[in-house]
C-alpha cells in the first residue's frame, strides 16, 4: 500500500501553513462572550493503492525480459512492432482496458480489461495493457527491468493507482516424475553425489515457496522385485538432492511405489518421514492414501491430492499400503464412478478448507502427446469439484494444457529425471511456474528443459526449449492453441 508523501497530503488538505488573525478585543466586564468553538478535524487524506501495469500476451508466446525505458515508450506514445519491446515478431498491436483516463495513451484503449484480455487470448500480435488484478492463467505477462508483476508486485517499475492491492502472493513449482533409481542411481554413484541430478536446477526450483514432484522410485529395494527391470529403488541418500532443491511435498499415487512389496514401501514412508518430507496420494491405508496434504504459507493455504490410474501399484485398502486408485482406461479400465464420486466428494470437502486445490493425477497412455479422453472427462469432475489446477504426469512425453473454466489442466509435464534415453521426448519435459493472490491462480508458466547423457534436466533455452513446448501445444485447446 502506498501513502501519499507530506508535501501531496499539503495539496489535498490545501492548507499547510497558518494564517495570521488579529486578535480580537478583549471583552469588556459588562460583556459575556460564549467560547470559540474549535475548527472540526480536517479529514486524513485516503492512502493511494498501486498495482502493477501489467502487459500480456497470448499464453503461447515466447517471451523475454522488456526493458523499462521501452515499456514506458510503449505505453505514452504506442508501437507498432515487438522489436519495440525486445521481443520477437513482426507487428503489434497494443490495447489497454480498466485504466483510468490518461494512463498509457499509446494503447488503443477499450471498453473494459477483459475485451483487451480476449483480443489477447485470440491473436499472438495482440499486447494488452491491464491491471495486474484484472489477468488470470489463461495469459502470459512479461517481465519489466527484470522484476515479474504478479511475483513481485511492489518492486514491478510500472504501477497504476486503481484501488486494488495483490494481497499474499505464493510461488509453486511443481515438476513430473522424479525416478532416482536404475540408470540414474548408476550415474549418481559414478559421480559420488546422491544429489547431482538435480543440482543445475536446485536453486530455482528451491526458490518457490512451495516445490512438489512425483517421486516414481521406492527409497527401499527390500523384497522382490515386482516388475522386473522395470522396478526402481532409488538409495537413501537422494533426499540429499531432494531437500536441496527444496521439495516440500511428493506425490506417491504411481505405479511404482510397490515396486519391491509391502515391506520396502513402508520403509519408504518411513524414510520420507526421517527426511521431514511430506507426502500424499499414497500410504498405508486408503485413509492415508487419499488424506490431501495442506501446506500454508502466510496464511494461504494449498491443498494437494493424489490420484493414480495405472496399476501394479497396489490400491490402498482399509488395512494395507498403496495408492489413491481410480480405476480407468487404458491401464486399470473402465472407470471406477463409485471411485470418482468418492474423490469428487474428497475435493469438495477439500475446496472448502483451503484456499487453492491442485490435484496430481497419474494417468494416460505412455510414448504420446495425445491426452485420452477419459482424461479430460475425469479432469471436468476435479474441476468442477473444486480443483484450481490439475496437473498430470506418467506418460513419459509432454502434453496438452485445456482450460475447464477456472481450471487449468496440464495432462502431462512428461520426465523430470529419468533413464529413458531411447527416445528425444523421453528425455525432455516442463515444470510449471505457479503463482497465487490470497490462493487465486493468476500464472502458471512452463519451463522447458532437456536431459543428457546423465539423466540431469537443465533449462532449455531458445529453439530446444520451444521444440519441447511445441510438442506440448500441438495438443492443447482454448487459450492454449497456437494461433
Amino acid at each position: 500500500m502506498r501513502f501519499l508523501g507530506p508535501l501531496a497530503a499539503c495539496l489535498v488538505l490545501a492548507s499547510c501553513t497558518a494564517t495570521t488573525e488579529p486578535d480580537p478585543p478583549a471583552p469588556s466586564s459588562e460583556t459575556t462572550r460564549a467560547p470559540t468553538p474549535e475548527p472540526p478535524d480536517e479529514p486524513a487524506p485516503e492512502p493511494v493503492v498501486e498495482e502493477p501495469l501489467v502487459l500480456a500476451v497470448h499464453a503461447t508466446r515466447s517471451v523475454s525480459d522488456v526493458p523499462v525505458a521501452a515499456a514506458r515508450r510503449m505505453l505514452a506514445r504506442g508501437a507498432r512492432s515487438w522489436t519495440a519491446i525486445g521481443q520477437e515478431g513482426e507487428a503489434m498491436r497494443v490495447v489497454s482496458g480498466g485504466l483510468p483516463t490518461g494512463v498509457a495513451p499509446g494503447a488503443t484503449a477499450l471498453d473494459h480489461a477483459s475485451i483487451a484480455l480476449d483480443r489477447v487470448r485470440t491473436s499472438s500480435d495482440a499486447v494488452a495493457v491491464v491491471p495486474a488484478s484484472e489477468v488470470d492463467a489463461t495469459v502470459r505477462v512479461l517481465t519489466v527491468g527484470g522484476v515479474h508483476p504478479l511475483r513481485s508486485p511492489d518492486d514491478y517499475p510500472v504501477q497504476v493507482a486503481t484501488g486494488g492491492e495483490p494481497g499474499t502472493v505464493v510461488t509453486m513449482t511443481v515438476v513430473g516424475d522424479i525416478m532416482l533409481g536404475r540408470g540414474v542411481g548408476d550415474v549418481l554413484d559414478e559421480a559420488g553425489d546422491p544429489a547431482a541430478a538435480l543440482r543445475p536446477l536446485a536453486e530455482r526450483l528451491a526458490s518457490a515457496d512451495i516445490t512438489v514432484g512425483n517421486l516414481e522410485s521406492t527409497l527401499s529395494d527390500n523384497g522382490s522385485p515386482t516388475q522386473g527391470t522395470d522396478s526402481f529403488a532409488a538409495d537413501p541418500a537422494v533426499r540429499r538432492g531432494l531437500r536441496l532443491a527444496g521439495f516440500d511435498a511428493l506425490s506417491l499415487a504411481n505405479n511404482h511405489l510397490g515396486d519391491f512389496g509391502p515391506v520396502a514401501l513402508d520403509e519408504t514412508l518411513d524414510l520420507l518421514r526421517d527426511g521431514r518430507f511430506e507426502w500424499f496420494g499414497g500410504g498405508r491405508n486408503l485413509d492415508r492414501a487419499r488424506r490431501p496434504l495442506v501446506i500454508e504459507i502466510d496464511g494461504v493455504s494449498t491443498g494437494f491430492y493424489g490420484t493414480e490410474s495405472i496399476g501394479e501399484t497396489p490400491a490402498a485398502t482399509a488395512t494395507t499400503g498403496g495408492t489413491n486408485r481410480l480405476n480407468m482406461p487404458p491401464r486399470t479400465g473402465p472407470l471406477d464412478r463409485a471411485t470418482l464420486r468418492r474423490m469428487a466428494k474428497d475435493l469438495r470437502r477439500l475446496a472448502t478448507q483451503v484456499d487453492t486445490v491442485v490435484v496430481v493425477p497419474h494417468w494416460g497412455t505412455q510414448y504420446t502427446h495425445v491426452p485420452e479422453p477419459i482424461q479430460r472427462r475425469v479432469a471436468r469432475v476435479f474441476a468442477r469439484a473444486g480443483a484450481d489446477l490439475v496437473l498430470g504426469g506418467h506418460p513419459h512425453w509432454v502434453q496438452g494444457w485445456e482450460q475447464m473454466d477456472d481450471t487449468t489442466v496440464v495432462h502431462s509435464l512428461g520426465n523430470f529425471v529419468f533413464d529413458m534415453d531411447f527416445s528425444t521426448q523421453t528425455m525432455e519435459g516442463v515444470f510449471v511456474e505457479i503463482v497465487t493472490w490470497d490462493g487465486e491462480v493468476k500464472a502458471v508458466e512452463p519451463m522447458p528443459y532437456l536431459m543428457d547423457d546423465d539423466f540431469t534436466p537443465r533449462l532449455a533455452p531458445g529453439p530446444s526449449g520451444q521444440s519441447v513446448l511445441d510438442d506440448m501445444w500441438s495438443t492443447s485447446t482454448g487459450p492454449y492453441v497456437v494461433p
